[in-house]
């Protein structure tokens, strides 16, 4: 089972340390940094408490999409609304998915910086956004207790004895695949002559909203990229059709 601990901006090495020790005792041992400010470090060691080899396999990336490339499943957690609404999911709302999506292919869990959380942008790479409900009159969490939180519900869901979870039949899109359909639909979309109606310019984050909670299999993708692979054989854009016209 392939379940990652994507840690994204984390400031202080004591809290990768932390991290490190609250996913060993739940049996997960991905994880994986995106521009760790302090790392390696001798507090991150002193602070997981003998989850030295989960730190010591820690993938270190400078680009987030990287940290999730080959990852069908990618929860977003947040305890902040954000421009684009998005469906917010509990911990254990979404164990079970993360599980079954671990046992077909790849899953990750992703946390933002201490001071900041997951930008706009990294949230919209996301399939979900989770958040952990708490006392509105203190909500605050610090990012080792919230990985706790997650990966005690996912230990739940998987554990030896738990209501089985069948792996898919196909695996989920990666998120590259998905990326890459993305792409080949924004040249589709220009090809065509297909303007941006939303009054913002969103339409592409919209789309990936609308696709990213589809949760794409493999062929389903497939299925998508072969009709924009059609349209661009077939159709001949709008504006080179109304010069002909004229």
């Amino acid at each position: 089972m392939s379940i990652r601990i994507v840690l994204v901006d984390p400031n202080h090495p004591g809290n990768i340390g932390a991290v490190a020790r609250a996913m060993k005792n739940m049996g997960l041992t991905e994880l994986h940094l995106v521009r760790p400010k302090f790392f390696p470090n001798a507090d991150a060691t002193a602070r997981a408490s003998g989850a030295d080899d989960v730190l010591a396999a820690a993938r270190v990336h400078e680009e987030f999409a990287d940290a999730i490339a080959d990852c069908g499943l990618v929860v977003g957690t947040s305890a902040r609304q954000r421009h684009l609404p998005f469906d917010l999911v509990e911990p254990r709302d979404c164990a079970s998915q993360i599980v079954q999506a671990g046992r077909s292919g790849g899953a990750a869990i992703v946390f933002g910086s201490e001071r900041i959380g997951l930008t706009n942008v990294e949230l919209a790479r996301c399939n979900l956004l989770a958040t952990i409900p708490t006392d509105p009159r203190y909500s605050s969490l610090n990012l080792a207790m919230a990985v706790q939180v997650f990966a005690y519900e996912v230990w739940l869901a998987g554990r030896p004895g738990a209501p089985e979870i069948a792996p898919r039949d196909v695996p989920l899109a990666s998120a590259e695949e998905m990326t890459r359909l993305y792409e080949h639909f924004e040249q589709v979309l220009e090809y065509i002559d297909f303007r941006d109606r939303t009054g913002g310019g969103h339409l592409m984050a919209r789309i990936r909203r609308l696709f990213n909670r589809a949760l794409l299999d493999q062929n389903e993708m497939n299925i998508l990229r072969g009709v924009l692979t059609a349209v661009q054989a077939r159709r001949r854009p709008a504006k080179r059709r109304s010069d002909e016209v004229t």
